[in-house]
């Protein structure tokens, strides 16, 4: 017996010359720009990502085309196959094919997975309340805080998911909220990204695909893009720890950074450095592929650096070297000799990505499973505390419990925790400690917990 949401018919009805022509130019829309950009053929593809790949984007543009209108008097697919060949198929399969029809691709944050049964999906690009999405294969594979792009189709009261399912890195993601952004202004919208309409997410379909292409392909041909900062650097954390000098006040340090006409007060003992691109303009909040998100100011300018004081000690942290070199020569010039020599710490990304805690599990330990994971966990749950009081640089230098503690900057802080959960939900082996760690207690410590959905 056919699935209800087998679209076999469909897909040989839509083999027939009459539409053959149309299905090809969604296609193209879909794939060709990232094609045309790494000079590969659409036949490229399944050598490069495999038949499962291929197919899901394939999947894609099929979805795409059947929510179009053709030719001169703007026939849709599914409305002809329905009138035509409709007494073939079920009930179910007609209303998921209609359902498809007025389908739009959108971009969803994925939790509260029940494997082989549902998952939460929130709309990160049109807001509201996560809903509940039936789903047995796709669930196998996500993970707590993936980001996908999908169709959700309404079925009576399930709602289930179309079959052009694409998951999304960091980097995908902004590359495809950016697309949106400009497709939003090149259509005359003011209205920020979460509040496009379904009918401009309709015909924003191919951003979908060619954002997602234009993430794996370098990664499959080994061409992975060097990651800079909106200044064109590669980042390199900076962190320099300011002793101040015998019988100097916090209090005369802070009158001084305030009147440096430089750095922006934030509340007490703490100060952002603020910048704006070359020639005035404000940084987008999504970078494109192959930058580091920058953290950003309300009003679109850039945190640049960070400064603080700690009891006796001045903190300046940042995320160049040019940056680095700025911002200290800053200082010395506004604060001289109240500030002595100060202790440096610097790293790259390359740097961050090697720190790993050693494997207690390994071959050279004979421990059991559950003693290594109650060992790696508590681990990681000094690693995190202490994390909490220091500068993350995906948080613009500052602290998470800083960050937290602000309205302007807690959102950040939450998208740095589900990135956390995310990295660490996908570890291969569902026996590594690390896939059983429970993050809840850092959100509930951040006081941030409502942001968890």
């Amino acid at each position: 017996m056919k699935s209800g949401h087998d679209l076999a018919g469909l897909m040989k009805f839509a083999e027939r010359s009459e539409w053959t022509d149309a299905l090809e130019e969604v296609l193209a829309e879909h794939v060709g720009m990232a094609l045309d950009t790494l000079d590969l053929e659409y036949g490229d593809i399944p050598g490069l990502l495999g038949d499962h790949w291929a197919a899901t984007l394939w999947g894609c543009a099929f979805e795409d085309f059947l929510t179009r209108r053709v030719g001169a008097t703007g026939r849709n697919i599914v409305e002809d196959y329905l009138k035509r060949r409709g007494w073939k198929e079920a009930a179910q399969a007609r209303r998921y094919m209609g359902a498809l029809s007025s389908s739009f691709m959108s971009f969803y944050e994925v939790s509260e997975i029940v494997v082989g049964e549902s998952f939460l999906a929130r709309d990160l690009i049109r807001g509201g309340d996560p809903v509940l999405v039936h789903e047995k294969s796709a669930t196998q594979s996500l993970k707590r805080w993936d980001r996908i792009g999908a169709r959700l189709v309404t079925l009576g009261e399930r709602i289930v998911i179309g079959g052009g399912l694409l998951p999304f890195t960091p980097e995908a993601a902004a590359a495809l909220l950016r697309g949106l952004s400009g497709e939003a202004d090149d259509l005359g919208q003011v209205e920020p990204t979460p509040r496009i309409d379904e009918a401009l997410l309709r015909r924003a379909a191919p951003l979908f695909t060619t954002a997602w292409l234009l993430d794996v392909l370098p990664r499959a041909l080994g061409e992975m893009p060097t990651m800079l900062n909106s200044d064109g650097e590669e980042p390199v954390f900076h962190q320099f720890r300011y002793p101040l000098a015998k019988a100097i006040r916090q209090k005369d340090i802070a009158e001084r950074l305030n009147a440096t006409g430089v750095l922006t007060r934030v509340r007490a003992k703490v100060w952002d450095w603020l910048g704006e691109r070359p020639g005035g303009v404000a940084v987008d909040r999504d970078m494109a592929p192959g930058t580091v998100a920058e953290a950003i100011w309300p009003d679109g300018r850039i945190i640049l650096g960070h400064v603080e004081l700690e009891g006796r000690v001045l903190i300046l942290t940042t995320n160049s070297v040019t940056r680095a070199e700025r911002a200290t020569a800053l200082l010395r010039e506004s604060l001289g000799e109240r500030i002595l020599e100060p202790t440096v710490r610097i790293e790259t990304l390359d740097d961050m990505a090697e720190q790993a805690l050693p494997d207690p599990g390994g071959e050279d330990m004979d421990i059991p499973p559950q003693i290594a994971a109650s060992l790696v966990h508590r681990l990681l749950d000094g690693q995190y505390r202490r994390t909490l009081d220091e500068p993350v640089p995906m948080l613009g230098g500052l602290s998470p419990r800083t960050a937290a503690a602000s309205e302007d900057t807690r959102t950040g802080v939450a998208d740095w925790l589900k990135y956390l959960e995310n990295q660490s939900g996908k570890v291969r082996d569902p026996a590594d400690p690390m896939a059983s760690y429970d993050f809840t207690w850092i959100w509930r410590e951040l006081g941030i917990e409502s942001l968890r959905r």
